[in-house]
């Protein structure tokens, strides 16, 4: 049995399934997960299966690090009188200034080894963003110097962080971890430009289970409704806008169009007022967050799904998104975008459409091929649910995770 660490910025997170498969699968193949968390998720809205696993006992907060020393130190001084009986060979190891140095006269490595005062060693720390890797390199060094230090990246944190921070963000994380899991080629190319060894990047896709998606053949019906459906967080990098122009395109063309949007975000304000502007009121409907239940409920009665991910300006990128999986299991025929790993899930023409990034009239023109060509949705939708089967189960995702971390720990 495998003893792990999964180190996360939020638990539970409704949006982020793909590391609760990756909890929920090693725990059915007989191993030990720990989740360590830099704030708790929405506990009025949490997945059946954190209830299922009984994750939240197996939840502990990393603890926030004060900026300022003084404060730091105080807050330390409250830490050390709670905890100091739980393991107290531990925090005095991360005080020893003559084994850790600035690590210890900082006292980032005090903060470390609070996180996992009471807990046993692991053999796997795994960070489940790039951005936690500081956080892993700290645990790892007081709680299981043993340990392996795996690092996945995932988006934001190898696009918009390396603009915010440069490009040596990463060097010694590069050099002190063991291993890299980009979840998509375009992200290992960037990990590779960046400086990583090769030698230490694996890509590991985020799965999904495909089993709770059923594939369903879409029916079209000629006086009825043609419903469209876009999954994803109401921010820039997701190309809300330009799916609603191309809606906006077709419309009174087409006078059946319903587009439901689920999700919740900083542009909510800015969309309503463009779906106000373009006279869509009546079509375009924002419905908010969705349990994943409530989204595949919603997609089994969707024809044509649209992901239109597009470059923030800030950087952002997309690797191939999970709701777009999603809804290719369920056997939609979508449209998206020539956009960061997501040609690596969608082949145009066959399993689904790409288009240029922020191109409306690109995405209306597919929109009303596929209206216009109904009797090809079950072709595309066949192909689609086929290949994320075949690259894209989780079932099969977690027996290679389980590989991976076997192999490296055997070194």
């Amino acid at each position: 049995m495998l003893r792990v660490a999964f180190i996360v910025n939020h638990f539970p997170l409704l949006s982020e399934t793909f590391i609760l498969n990756q909890i929920t699968g090693l725990i059915e193949r007989g191993h030990h997960v720990d989740i360590y968390t830099c704030t708790s998720g929405d506990l009025n809205k949490i997945h059946p299966d954190v209830e299922k696993y009984d994750l939240l006992k197996h939840t502990y907060y990393l603890p926030e690090i004060p900026q300022n020393f003084l404060w730091r130190s105080l807050k330390a001084i409250s830490l050390l009188s709670k905890n100091f009986t739980k393991k107290p060979e531990k925090i005095l190891r991360s005080l020893n200034i003559f084994q850790y140095g600035k690590l210890a006269t900082s006292l980032r490595l005090f903060y470390a080894a609070i996180a996992g005062a009471n807990k046993g060693t692991y053999d796997i720390v795994h960070c489940q963003f790039g951005t936690l890797s500081f956080w892993g390199m700290l645990f790892r060094t007081i709680n299981a110097p043993k340990a392996k230090l795996v690092v996945s990246f995932r988006g934001y944190d190898i696009s918009q962080f390396i603009q915010e921070r440069g490009e040596s963000v990463y060097d010694r994380t590069f050099a002190e971890a063991d291993l890299f899991l980009p979840n998509c080629n375009f992200f290992k190319r960037r990990l590779l430009k960046l400086g990583c060894d090769e030698k230490k990047i694996y890509i590991l896709y985020s799965g999904i289970d495909c089993d709770r998606f059923h594939y369903t053949p879409r029916q079209f019906h000629p006086n009825g409704k043609i419903c469209l459906a876009t999954v994803g967080r109401l921010v820039e990098k997701k190309g809300i806008e330009y799916s609603i122009q191309a809606v906006a395109r077709l419309a009174k063309s087409y006078p059946n169009l319903e587009y439901k949007i689920i999700g919740c975000g900083s542009l909510k304000t800015e969309l309503e007022r463009l779906i106000q502007k373009l006279d869509l009121s009546d079509v375009v409907h924002l419905i908010g967050k969705k349990h994943q239940q409530e989204i595949i409920e919603i997609l089994q009665q969707t024809h044509i799904f649209i992901a239109p991910s597009v470059t923030a300006r800030d950087g952002n990128q997309d690797a191939p998104i999970n709701v777009l999986k999603e809804a290719m299991a369920i056997g939609l025929p979508v449209i998206s975008t020539d956009h960061g790993g997501i040609p690596e899930l969608v082949e145009n023409g066959i399993s689904g459409f790409l288009v240029p990034e922020r191109d409306a009239e690109a995405i209306a023109d597919r929109l009303q091929y596929l209206i216009e060509n109904h009797h090809i949705w079950n072709i595309i939708g066949a192909a689609a649910r086929a290949r994320v089967e075949k690259y894209f189960n989780t079932h099969k995702l977690n027996d290679e995770l389980v590989e991976i971390y076997q192999r490296l720990s055997s070194y």
